[in-house]
């Protein structure tokens, strides 16, 4: 049986419009849940988000996996609206790449249960040369793509690993050649592209951040991506690599990209995590040469503090960014700000921002630090409405990271787990007393009297207070698709 009812056609929506005016709203998350002091396994949680539900805003069933310090991080449907057109494909499985121990499990999925259906050991990548499986999203042919950020022994390398219809590794979708690191990916088939990002090696992301020899001159640069990378999606043929640092701009670690939903639209999105600034990109098939136009259209400038283990100055660490399914809205999370921005304007020359919100964050949760200079301070009208420390009296535990928005764009969710290790060094109180789940209200911009992101005080998901302890919840998926997992053909 499948999450969505079968009707006379695939899975998901005609059309991002479609899903945007006639997408249900959402009764179900599932998040995945990383146990931090590995004492059981890690577990895909099902969150109850129908507030007429007498469960309303709490865990209703965990499946948990079968092996200890796997680290579930991302996860992906077998078949989203990209297989509108195939009556025979189901939306039924979610596929849970493991960051740690290089698993990747197949999970059934019947509305608010699920169960594990498959395993696939890291063997079976080591066998292709490959480990770091990320992102998943499913294909037009039925076929689940992953990228992977390391080859066998966990060094750095950007790559793709194919699942077949029965979740068998079976090929690299890459075959020709490698780049030096991998991440995020997204696909536009209509114009034949797919375009990927880079983070850096399994073997320097999973010790932590400051466990690198930041000291060291351009050990950053040395040692993390700046890059994105065109590919023919047909063929899996690397058309060009470009440094964003080009634009005259810095560019560490760009991590999650988006393009807009339209799937005719050569426009997209990749947001840098360290350097924290966003770039757009337009594609030109007629320009060989340079066939992505670059441009930085948002830069959050770091806060000069004291007390902060890496260094004078406070980076924003951009690690999130979504877009509305009618393509009108930017979001964007801040993660050691605790900052979420909205933006508008996305195709014209310079984007907009509509409002923010700052949700924990290191400011508020790291007594330590101490702000000299803010070039973006809250004005005092903003600061009683938009900074929020705790929620119905729990204090907020990290700061506002993984996103998802409803297919409507008015209810936008929050988790505020990085990575486990990195966890730890930036917000210990979170790693070791667990993470939360935050839902924040989207209003329209003509009604809201400026305050369109509204922190809804009666929804909170304490992951502190799990039967086995506290967990770390970080990717989020709708039952009937969502704003980063479905893609047109």
């Amino acid at each position: 049986m499948s999450c969505c009812s079968k009707q006379n056609h695939g899975p998901g929506y005609s059309s991002p419009l479609d899903a945007f005016k006639n997408g249900p709203n959402e009764q179900w998350l599932y998040v995945t849940c990383v146990k931090s002091n590995k004492s059981c396994p890690d577990y895909l949680a099902t969150v109850d988000v129908d507030p007429q539900s007498k469960t309303y805003s709490q865990i209703i069933d965990r499946t948990f996996m079968s092996n200890i310090g796997d680290e579930l991080h991302h996860s992906g449907w077998n078949a989203c609206s990209s297989c509108y057109n195939d009556h025979s494909k189901n939306r039924n499985k979610l596929i849970l790449p493991c960051l740690r121990s290089n698993r990747i499990y197949v999970l059934n999925v019947d509305g608010p249960r699920t169960e594990l259906f498959k395993t696939i050991e890291p063997e079976e990548l080591f066998r292709l040369n490959l480990s770091g499986p990320h992102t998943s999203h499913c294909l037009p042919s039925g076929d689940v793509m992953i990228s992977c950020m390391g080859d066998r022994n966990g060094q750095n390398q950007g790559a793709f690993l194919l699942l077949n219809s029965n979740f068998e590794p079976y090929a690299c979708w890459n075959q020709q050649t490698t780049v030096q690191y991998g991440y995020d990916f997204w696909y536009q088939p209509r114009l034949n592209i797919l375009i990927s990002t880079e983070w850096t090696a399994p073997n320097i992301f999973r010790p932590g951040f400051f466990a690198g020899n930041l000291s060291e001159p351009n050990w950053l640069d040395n040692h993390y991506g700046h890059s994105i990378h065109l590919w023919e999606f047909k063929s899996g043929k690397l058309l060009k690599s470009i440094d964003l640092r080009s634009t005259g701009r810095d560019a560490c670690m760009p991590l999650e990209i988006r393009f807009l939903h339209s799937p005719e639209s050569p426009i997209g999105f990749v947001g840098c995590a360290y350097s924290s600034n966003v770039f757009r990109f337009r594609y030109d098939e007629s320009n060989e040469e340079n066939p992505l136009k670059i441009d930085e259209v948002i830069c959050l400038k770091p806060k000069k503090v004291t007390g902060f283990s890496g260094g004078d100055y406070l980076p924003a660490l951009i690690t999130d960014i979504i877009i509305s399914m009618d393509d009108q809205f930017l979001f964007i999370s801040a993660w050691a700000f605790g900052e979420i921005r909205q933006y508008t304007g996305l195709q014209d020359d310079h984007l907009r921002m509509v409002n923010r919100i700052r949700l924990g964050g290191m400011l508020i949760s790291s007594p330590k630090i101490k702000i000299i200079d803010d070039d973006e301070p809250f004005d005092d009208r903003q600061s009683s409405k938009n900074i929020h420390s705790e929620i119905g009296g729990r204090k907020i535990r990290g700061g506002a990271q993984m996103l998802q928005l409803s297919l409507d764009g008015r209810r936008l969710y929050c988790t505020n787990s990085l990575f486990s290790s990195w966890d730890l060094e930036f917000y210990p109180d979170m790693f070791h007393n667990g993470s939360q789940l935050i839902k924040i209200n989207v209003k329209d911009e003509k009604l809201a009297n400026g305050n369109t992101l509204e922190l809804d005080d009666k929804f909170i998901v304490d992951f502190g207070n799990e039967p086995n302890g506290p967990a770390l919840a970080h990717e989020m998926r709708y039952p009937h698709g969502d704003c980063t997992s479905d893609i047109w053909i």
